[in-house]
């Protein structure tokens, strides 16, 4: 009997040979914006059944770095001002991403980088501290845009019963708003981090020098579907307006072409290694880790600005069977600091943990009943193909081959 699967996921589940990650992981126009709909839905696997990312980390190895670095360098030398003025953007929160970004491009490059923040939906307070740092220590100027804060607890809140994603509101904003305003102001760059090849999307939408006509720009704003919902159901039903969503909505081409932007991932041109960032933003922008592991794996470093974040990740575990450990574990991994038995471990003992520290506070800010999305709303989301109830909820199958249906 064929299983009812969600989210266009297939109904076979198997894991890389590799790394740790299952066909279940979608793509990233499907995990953050729900209304595409693309040629494949999750991560492809070849006949070896070795996924995308880990085929992209292999062919790293065989890159020439140097001739990478020396198509930045020209890319930098078309467009490094002379007088001053802002020459790229770098969209970022402070994490240690963004701080390696700007500082690698100031610093090492002679480039006069902008940053540019769309703030987290509710800080953490190292978080907020390491955001500080990245523009004081790290010496930067920065444009922070806060967003109307009673639309955007609306639209997450939204995302969470529609949808189950915390985090879909925040993704729209800082990936959408920065081309917007580096049309506004001139500026001729826009710079992001890792290339998203590294973890399984499709390698045609990663051209470095294409993004702007891809996941950035629009055509028709009906097609645009946020929170769950068309902008015509938030307007008619939610009582927002044009000016409420257009900080979310993507630039349109015409926006685009008629300003010349460019954007691209550094990681495209700088062999990106997630460890070494970390290293390099302690040393330059006064980052700092964690002061205690993130819930739901064994990091401290990753994605920590957000009080959401965790909750986020625990709702990806829910979607797809696929926690925070394992997308942890399945990049250290690929980058040869841990072996697949081990990451296989760390999954067994973290993946799937439930984020208890921040979620009171989160569901009293969203003003969601605390019982309402541990029971109605999680269970809603969970796809009949990965999940069965054996007096407790359990997946189906797992990396170490215990699931219920292993």
């Amino acid at each position: 009997m064929k299983e009812t699967t969600y989210y266009g996921l297939p109904e076979n589940v198997f894991f890389c040979k590799r790394c740790v990650i299952s066909n279940q992981r979608p793509t990233s126009a499907v995990e953050f914006k729900h209304n595409i709909k693309t040629k494949k839905q999750t991560m492809a696997f070849d006949e070896e059944g070795v996924c995308d990312a880990c085929r992209m980390a292999e062919k790293k190895d065989s890159i020439d770095w140097k001739n990478r670095e020396e198509q930045l360098i020209k890319l930098l030398d078309k467009y490094r001002s002379k007088d001053g003025s802002y020459d790229c953007l770098v969209p970022g929160s402070g994490g240690k991403d963004s701080a390696y970004q700007a500082h690698v491009l100031k610093y090492k490059y002679g480039m006069n980088p902008l940053t540019y923040t769309w703030p987290p939906i509710l800080y953490t307070d190292y978080g907020y501290e390491n955001w500080k740092n990245w523009i004081e220590v790290g010496g930067f100027d920065n444009v922070t845009f806060k967003p109307n804060g009673h639309v955007m607890k609306k639209l997450t809140k939204l995302a969470i019963e529609n949808i189950f994603h915390p985090f879909q509101t925040f993704f729209y904003g800082q990936k959408n708003l920065a081309p917007k305003i580096a049309a506004q102001m001139g500026i001729p760059l826009v710079f992001y981090g890792e290339n998203e090849a590294e973890y399984g999307n499709p390698i045609a939408d990663n051209n470095s020098s294409l993004r702007s006509k891809s996941i950035f720009s629009s055509k028709n704003m009906d097609n645009i579907y946020l929170s769950g919902l068309s902008i015509k159901e938030l307007k008619e039903s939610h009582d927002l307006t044009n000016q409420d969503l257009n900080l979310f909505m993507p630039p349109t081409l015409d926006v685009i072409n008629n300003s010349k932007i460019e954007v691209h991932y550094l990681g495209y041109y700088l062999r990106w290694i997630p460890q070494e960032v970390y290293y390099y933003a302690v040393e330059n922008t006064g980052f700092k880790a964690r002061p205690f592991r993130t819930q739901g794996t064994y990091s401290k470093y990753n994605s920590i600005d957000d009080k959401i974040d965790d909750l986020h990740y625990y709702t990806t575990y829910i979607k797809f069977g696929i926690g925070r450990a394992t997308y942890d574990a399945s990049q250290e991994i690929r980058n040869k600091h841990i072996t697949r038995e081990e990451g296989i471990a760390l999954v067994n003992k973290f993946d799937g943990e439930f984020p208890d520290k921040y979620f009171k506070e989160i569901m009293d800010y969203l003003e969601i009943d605390e019982e309402y999305f541990k029971n109605e709303l999680t269970n809603r989301f969970r796809s009949p193909h990965l999940w069965s109830l054996d007096d407790v909820w359990k997946l189906n199958y797992n990396v170490m081959g215990t699931g219920l249906k292993d």
